[in-house]
């Protein structure tokens, strides 16, 4: 202590030394003072373990987050009817992720019920702007039915749950659900080509078909898929298969997937049966184009022999003496 007091006087005798060792201080309070203040404020170091809100009412989950330190943002709503109005579906950051106080998780919660939207009257349009039309206002065609008439691939007539949609019904249905349109084939035009579906999403797979006349049949998902990650996956199977020719109004059955692998796989296998399918699909045209070539030429030549005058017989004693 007396060796600490000796040189402290000394220090304060020289007075650059005394200066230079003070402003030293000042810079390392400061320092330590900063570094405390950058803890407190960031909570450097500090981790929460966020907790799985899914299967929690709203309410329940608030209660949890702020228990934790946490916020909860709504992100989006669904309507899952299987499933009690309230509820977290999803969450993001998942279950069990650690992270700083404060942070904001953001939840979908299932609605109480489903959005009704109204019902566009369609008909008299053509099946792409019908399409178009019903997609905008939040629904989908829940099958189309061919019937014969020379308004090819126009709307006839439109139903809802069963109900006749006129130009003054004022109607409105959940969102997401079909209308079923009757729609007019003229005689000689009722086959189309099938489309390729495969790496697809649902959506956009059923868009194709609708385009084209065709109808959506039974759609099965790979093990692992539920309503959340339904808009995931991808087409990996489509029967009857690309290219192949089929009556309008026929139906498409669907298989998706969420494995990437697989659906490069089947893609491939796909690809290869569909530019078959194309080739034995014009082949067959070009026969039966022949084939009515053909019979026409047949038709013309047997035509043209009846045309043609009989001979007639010659008159008795007419050629007797003619160059006499």
């Amino acid at each position: 202590m007396e060796k600490l007091a000796y040189y402290w006087k000394r220090l304060r005798k020289n007075r650059l030394a005394y200066n230079l060792v003070l402003i030293g201080a000042i810079i390392l309070a400061m320092a330590v003072a900063a570094h405390i203040v950058m803890q407190v404020g960031t909570r450097h170091g500090a981790r929460r373990t966020v907790p799985d809100f899914s299967g929690v009412k709203l309410d329940q989950a608030q209660r949890m987050a702020r228990k934790y330190d946490l916020k909860l943002h709504i992100n989006d709503s669904l309507f899952v009817p299987a499933y009690e109005g309230g509820i977290v579906l999803d969450q993001l950051p998942e279950g069990g992720v650690e992270v700083k106080p404060g942070r904001t998780v953001y939840i979908t919660i299932n609605s109480f019920r489903q959005k009704m939207v109204p019902v566009p009257y369609v008909a008299g349009r053509s099946l792409r702007q019908a399409k178009n039309m019903l997609e905008i206002a939040g629904l989908e065609i829940a099958e189309l039915v061919y019937r014969a008439d020379m308004a090819t691939n126009y709307v006839l007539e439109e139903y809802c749950e069963g109900k006749p949609v006129t130009p003054t019904t004022r109607m409105e249905a959940e969102m997401g659900s079909g209308v079923t349109l009757y729609v007019g084939v003229e005689e000689g035009y009722g086959t189309t080509i099938v489309p390729r579906l495969v790496g697809l999403p649902l959506a956009q797979a059923k868009g194709r078909l609708w385009e084209l006349g065709l109808n959506v049949g039974r759609v099965d998902f790979d093990e692992g898929v539920n309503l959340l990650n339904q808009k995931d996956t991808r087409v990996y199977i489509q029967t009857p298969g690309a290219e192949r020719s089929a009556a309008l109004g026929s139906k498409v059955d669907l298989r998706l997937t969420l494995d990437e692998k697989k659906l490069a796989q089947y893609r491939a296998i796909a690809e290869k049966q569909a530019k078959e399918a194309a080739e034995e699909r014009l082949q067959s045209e070009r026969e039966h184009a022949d084939s009515l070539a053909q019979a026409e030429f047949e038709r013309a030549a047997a035509g043209s022999a009846e045309e043609q005058p009989a001979d007639e017989p010659a008159a008795a004693g007419n050629d007797e003496g003619f160059f006499d």
